[in-house]
């Protein structure tokens, strides 16, 4: 990738986060200030970020037009939409989507409810391999080899007093998720949220995405969640069967 795309799409990922300064992204790029702004300004040109009366730098009216034509291409995303929206208001949870990206895994979609505290998470971010319950719900299913593959990309840091941090109880969480077919996050990457996840399989069977409800324990605790499973296998299923998977 050349350098001036690549600091592009720095800036664009920075920018969109929240509203920068000039200096601010010349910091975040380690450039002169004049190199910043001459990207700023070509960006700007194109619509794709915008300066506001502040100004600071912030994303374009153009780059969010963009964004909503190219999710529609996302087969996945589409098909799930309709019924993530209809488990986040049938449970009142934040909804959220992930799906395999390479040796990654990202947020597909999220479903925030009207008045709820939102949480960290955003759409197009890599899942935190280790504490995610998406994760677990994702890499329970797929060949040892892709599983060790992507956990050579994992640093197992603890956040919490429940995260797992050795590859050894990672891989026995692993077989428990398998056998019981859900996961759990007990509030192993921030300790006042967790959540319950499930699979979703492709028309050739092989688990591709997830897809949790995830809560403050102030409003639903571990017993709460649990008894949303037949809820949210529901939902796993359909968008399953939806995508081409028959059981």
């Amino acid at each position: 990738m050349s350098q001036s795309v690549q600091r592009a799409a720095e800036v664009l990922e920075f920018v969109s986060m929240r509203p920068r300064t000039q200096v601010e992204v010349a910091e975040h790029l380690d450039v002169h200030r004049s190199t910043a702004l001459r990207i700023l300004a070509t960006l700007t040109e194109c619509g794709l970020a915008r300066r506001r009366e502040d100004g600071r730098y912030g994303v374009g009216y153009r780059l969010a037009g963009l964004a909503q034509l190219a999710i529609e291409q996302f087969d996945l995303v589409a098909v799930a939409r309709p019924h993530l929206r209809a488990l986040g208001a049938a449970c009142a949870h934040t909804i959220h989507l992930a799906a395999l990206d390479g040796r990654s895994i990202v947020y597909a979609e999220k479903i925030d409810q009207p008045g709820m505290v939102r949480l960290y998470s955003q759409v197009g971010q890599k899942v935190s391999l280790h504490t995610a319950g998406v994760a677990k719900a994702i890499l329970a299913f797929q060949p040892g080899e892709a599983v060790e593959a992507m956990l050579d990309t994992a640093d197992f840091v603890r956040h919490t007093d429940t995260t797992i941090t050795s590859r050894e109880r990672y891989r026995a969480e692993l077989r428990a998720v398998a056998e019981r077919g859900w996961a759990v996050d007990d509030g192993e990457h921030e300790d006042f949220v967790h959540c319950v996840a499930m699979p979703v399989r492709d028309a050739s069977g092989g688990v591709t995405a997830a897809v949790s409800i995830t809560a403050l324990k102030a409003r639903a605790s571990r017993e709460d969640l649990e008894r949303l499973l037949p809820r949210l296998a529901e939902t796993t299923t359909t968008i399953s069967e939806e995508l081409g998977w028959r059981p």
